[in-house]
């Protein structure tokens, strides 16, 4: 087939490496695949002012400088076209094809407008995007959920949340994975001095404050505890990194798995997120992960691979996330070991060759819709017979 694939811009987010994999795959299954990248919109007036009544132009600065760097699609290698400016895309810019696939609520919209020598309207859909903006937003994200296509969520738990909103639209699931090549690890031991790892961001729905709050609630109980980080971003005054914690910016996809695996366990705090890539990358590389239930952390952090916390108040979160990191790293070394070898075996039982599998299965149909077998994900209830679920983990 024809592909066409769209995109916002391209930046180093999990959305867009979802997309990325999702071109690279598809090639590798013999189909011809464009993506189409809207360009970066300039800075606003605004936001130049708000940096420098906040003191943050440095950082503003840095977040221009990152927009020029290549994004993952730029990275994987898959043909790629961007626009000189952001603006929709139209259908000037895309070529005829057979099918053409949009992974951003705006880029749906876009779609909608396409002739349809574009190909057949696929939206993959990676987020209930009104986190996004006000009520305008929301109202125009959830009419782009609502145009006629085919769709397909990366996640059951997203196919719940939206469709509790907005009523049965008939959302197939194909859920991520991880990259089982890339993201491994040896068999080891817990280290000597207890190191826990997250990811740091601004952004306050990632729950950088959230991941501060229950490291210094954890050193009170473990002062001699290592902390490791890394992201996209630089830390700020605003949000300190705690002392003494080794960070790393940016650092290059082949050094992450070597990051996760040297932590004794992985934080997941963060306050919204349709998937959550980072708790099966740490997973395969054998570090248990203590998370919040956001995502795909109450499908995967259950049955001993990990430690699932879902606190009463917001107030009551770091205690108890803090609680079940001490209890992680205090426990008999070979009952982190067998956690460790579990969240694993969990994490590398379900590929990206068999979630674009099933993407090209559901696609390809003629009609828009699959004859599959439907299978039950992760111990969850049988959903009805137009979903399309991946393969459940092993018991």
């Amino acid at each position: 087939m024809r592909i066409t694939i769209l995109t916002p811009p391209d930046i180093l987010t999990g959305g867009t490496r979802v997309v990325a994999i999702y071109a690279s795959q598809l090639r590798a299954r013999g189909h011809e695949v464009l993506v189409v990248s809207n360009g970066h919109a300039p800075t606003s007036w605004r936001e130049h002012l708000r940096a420098l009544k906040h003191g943050c132009w440095r950082e503003l600065q840095r977040e221009n400088r990152a927009r020029r760097e290549p994004g993952h699609i730029a990275l994987s290698g898959v043909p790629h076209r961007v626009l000189q400016k952001h603006r929709p895309i139209g259908a000037a810019d895309v070529p005829d094809a057979d099918l053409v696939i949009a992974t951003w609520w705006e880029t749906a919209l876009w779609m909608h407008e396409l002739p349809a020598a574009k190909g057949r309207k696929v939206h993959l859909i990676q987020g209930y995007e009104i986190w996004w903006g006000g009520d305008e937003v929301r109202a125009r994200v959830q009419a782009a959920l609502r145009l006629p296509n085919l769709k397909v969520a990366i996640s059951a738990g997203l196919k719940r949340e939206i469709e509790g909103d907005l009523g049965d639209l008939g959302i197939q699931v194909v859920n991520n994975a991880v990259d089982g090549a890339q993201f491994d690890a040896p068999a080891r031991q817990r280290g000597t001095q207890p190191t826990v790892g997250f990811i740091y961001a601004h952004d306050r729905i990632k729950g950088p404050d959230r991941c501060l709050k229950v490291i210094e609630r954890l050193r009170q109980q473990m002062p001699e505890l290592r902390v490791l980080a890394f992201g996209a971003q630089q830390p700020t005054p605003e949000l300190p990194l705690p002392e003494g914690t080794e960070f790393h910016f940016r650092p290059a996809q082949r050094d992450i798995p070597g990051l996760y695996a040297r932590c004794d366990a992985w934080l997941f705090a963060t306050r919204v997120d349709s998937f959550g890539l980072p708790i099966l990358e740490a997973m395969a590389c054998r570090t248990p992960v203590v998370g919040v239930p956001v995502g795909v952390a109450p499908d995967f952090l259950t049955d001993g691979a990990g430690l699932l916390v879902d606190a009463p108040t917001e107030a009551a979160l770091p205690d108890a996330m803090a609680d079940a990191l001490f209890h992680l790293l205090s426990k008999p070394a070979h009952e982190w070991q067998a956690m460790s070898a579990r969240a694993h075996a969990r994490a590398h039982a379900y590929s990206w060759q068999d979630a674009v599998g099933l993407f090209e299965t559901l696609v390809s149909h003629p009609a828009g819709h699959a004859t599959l077998e439907t299978q039950q994900p992760f111990g969850e209830r049988q959903c009805g017979s137009h979903d399309l679920i991946a393969p459940p983990v092993p018991a």
